[in-house]
């Protein structure tokens, strides 16, 4: 008789790894996103051109080229990553380009009677996108990074082909020692969904959060 109650049990393991690969994975991509994207809007076109480059780069190569490069390629040049790490550093820097151009796009959307209010206050430059710009342009970054999220959290699948055990791996492995594919990969479905859907509700209660008290900032 199959031991499914074992079986759904390595699912559930491989789900702890998803989810470990998702929040370190994000973590690192909100970072990037940032940095690329207010590089984006640099007075300064070295800094420019070194965020453009990144953000094409990894915009237009494939995430699986970029997860072999880092995992396979690395070690010869004297940086050895565990499957966990190379898998954080691909997702975290691929997604990260994209959501670079999401913080661009909203710092760029806030008007300029903003900018010239900065400059009568006499702020500087910091001050101004510290104090006045990004508190602004967050909300309207908050629903393009949850689907940019989501969209890491289902990327986490690739690292199944470097041996990595997250849910998508042990499904195949189930599936391997059972033959039944419905079982393990109806569940990771599941969770899969159940965890985007964790995503959405966490992202809406955050845009409330950040978007209180900033209707009377805009008028």
């Amino acid at each position: 008789m199959t031991d499914w109650p074992g079986y759904i049990g390595l699912i559930l393991q491989g789900a702890l790894v998803t989810l470990e690969l998702t929040v370190l994975g994000s973590v690192l991509a909100l970072v990037m996103a940032f940095v690329a994207g207010l590089g984006r809007v640099s007075r300064f076109l070295a800094v420019r051109a070194l965020a453009t480059t990144y953000i094409e780069f990894f915009r237009g190569t494939s995430i699986f080229v970029q997860l072999f490069w880092v995992y396979f390629v690395l070690p010869f040049a004297g940086v050895t990553l565990s499957p966990l790490q190379a898998g954080v550093l691909a997702l975290g820097l691929n997604v990260g380009a994209y959501g670079a151009e999401v913080v661009r796009g909203a710092v760029k959307a806030i008007g300029r009677e903003q900018r010239e209010a900065c400059i009568a206050l006499n702020l500087s430059r910091y001050q101004s996108m510290r104090y006045v710009i990004l508190p602004q342009a967050l909300p309207l970054m908050l629903p393009t990074f949850c689907n940019n999220a989501i969209e890491l959290l289902k990327g986490t699948a690739v690292v199944s082909l470097i041996s990595l055990t997250d849910m998508t791996f042990q499904a195949q492995v189930v599936r391997a020692q059972t033959g039944s594919t419905l079982v393990p990969f109806a569940t990771i479905l599941v969770l899969y969904f159940l965890m985007a859907l964790a995503i959405s509700y966490g992202m809406r209660w955050l845009e409330r959060r950040v978007t209180r008290g900033l209707d009377g900032v805009r008028t």
